[in-house]
């Protein structure tokens, strides 16, 4: 048998280009069929972006894929279903009014006249689920069922739908020990089946326990495929995601005697597990994890977008649970997501900089044009917007100039508390430099700052002090300087053993 007819999938120089980034760069490897492959890498290493490419969502710049031994091309992720490449995302597609059969064949159904009608895919999928979870009833509503039962639903319609390969990004972020049991168990059932899976994780025991073989990203590389049994442990895996020094450009900073001016204790939310800490005046500190650790749930709830149990005192005060409260209080989130949550893109900068603080540039109720148009000069001139005119609407400036707007909304709110919810997401290297001085800056003038990433360089290279979350639980804090060990940082932040109890 040939290397090809033994192969599920395969990807030959594949590269995909942005504007200055190449974020995935001339990777080649091969996934062996009927085999559970792990896909690991850091944030940012390329592992995403090379999904969208198999499942049609991008187009490669410039490469081919191959599966089951025909080329796979993709325009869509309809074509890439019927390629034979099925997707589960952390995020659930399922239709809780329906029920199981009906989700099953969610746009698959078969119709005559224009009525619904039973057909041989509904048989398939029925059997398909019979065979891989048979406690589920097939007639029950999705909405009486738990996380984990929803996601062997979409197994099993992904199954019934004749994929060959069945990627899974994260499928255990929300599931409780007892359902990754089960969930690895319909796993391993459809690598009996002959059926491919693609599993993606940054719980590296995951790894270990249920993977065959295992592929590194790095910076949009392909480091290594190799079977689990020959990777000596999970710090052998973690040298191989790193294979670099972390560029370190923190400069230490005299703070040992700052007063706190942000105490949090025993915070709780449905993700965040009794979480304690405090923020000292013109402090940089840093929260890091990786995806679902809880990192952003720690700012929103600071904030008071999201309800939670505890105490957030800020300057010896208990602050309301609104934002209105925090940004009263002087506390400012500038929010992951910037275009949706941080900006009015349909205004300009003129009009966005001023909305956190109104009454600044208002007199009796009535604003004041003249007033409005110097706060927005005064901030593109201090943060460096690089803009035509004050006038420009903001969804056409760059990501980097757009979350320097952002900024200055939250300093023109004279805010003295600042929430950065992965502050250069999406930004070039020219921006982030950028919005890295402006941080500095802040704090050096007394301003206190939270950055909130799942970008280890970025965490150690502007962060006085950090914060170590996994899994809702803050693991471990830690004093920013020349003695950082990453790996042990990368081992704490993936799920590792060996921090606990320290």
């Amino acid at each position: 048998m040939t290397q090809q007819q033994s192969s599920a999938l395969s990807v030959e120089g594949l590269t995909k280009d942005y504007p200055g980034v190449r974020a995935v760069d001339n990777v080649s490897f091969t996934i062996k069929q009927g085999a559970i492959h792990c896909l690991v890498g850091e944030n940012g290493a390329g592992k995403s972006t090379l999904v969208k490419m198999l499942t049609g969502v991008l187009q490669p710049t410039s490469g081919s894929m191959t599966v089951a031994g025909r080329r796979h091309c993709p325009r869509n992720p309809q074509e890439a279903r019927d390629g034979g490449i099925a997707t589960l995302f952390q995020e659930l597609h399922v239709v809780d009014e329906l029920t199981v059969k009906e989700n099953l064949t969610l746009g698959m159904e078969a119709s005559r006249f224009g009525f619904l009608v039973n057909s041989k895919t509904d048989e398939v999928a029925i059997e398909t689920l019979a065979t891989i979870e048979p406690s589920i009833d097939p007639e029950a509503r999705v909405g009486s069922l738990s996380v984990a039962q929803k996601q062997i639903l979409e197994i099993s319609r992904a199954a019934s739908s004749g994929a060959s390969v069945i990627i899974m990004d994260e499928p255990t972020a929300a599931l409780s020990e007892r359902e990754v049991e089960r969930l690895f168990a319909v796993i391993r059932r459809l690598r009996d089946a002959n059926v491919t899976v693609v599993y993606i994780s940054h719980k590296l025991d995951e790894i270990f326990e249920l993977g065959d073989d295992v592929t590194v990203f790095r910076d949009g590389k392909h480091i290594v495929t190799k079977s689990l049994d020959e990777v000596d442990g999970r710090q052998q895996l973690i040298e191989l995601m790193i294979g670099r020094t972390v560029f370190q450009q923190y400069e230490p900073r005299d703070i040992d005697d700052a007063e706190p001016i942000l105490q949090v204790e025993h915070l709780k939310t449905s993700l965040l597990k009794d979480v304690s800490f405090h923020v000292n005046k013109g402090e940089v500190v840093g929260f890091y994890g990786l995806v679902g650790a809880g990192k952003t749930e720690i700012a929103r709830a600071i904030y008071g977008a999201d309800k939670f149990s505890g105490s957030v005192r800020f300057n010896g005060k208990e602050i309301g649970p609104t934002p209105h409260d925090a940004i009263a209080a002087g506390i400012a989130l500038v929010p992951e997501e910037r275009r949706t949550q941080g900006l009015f893109t349909n205004l300009t900068i003129r009009e966005n900089v001023p909305v956190m603080n109104l009454e600044k540039i208002s007199t009796t109720g009535i604003l004041s044009p003249s007033r409005e148009r110097q706060a927005a000069e005064h901030f593109v001139a201090q943060l460096g917007i690089a803009t035509s005119s004050i006038e420009k609407h903001t969804e056409k400036l760059s990501g980097g100039n757009q979350q320097k707007v952002v900024l200055a909304k939250c300093l023109f709110a004279e805010a003295d508390l600042l929430l950065l919810d992965e502050p250069t997401r999406g930004v070039d290297v020219g921006a982030k430099t950028e919005i890295y001085d402006v941080i500095k800056t802040l704090a050096n003038e007394g301003k206190s700052i939270c950055v909130f990433s799942t970008e280890l360089e970025e965490i150690l290279g502007i962060c006085d002090r950090i914060i170590l979350l996994y899994d809702g639980v803050l693991e471990e804090e830690l004093r920013n300087g020349e003695d950082v060990d990453i790996a042990h940082i990368l081992n704490v932040v993936t799920g590792g053993a060996e921090h606990k109890g320290q």
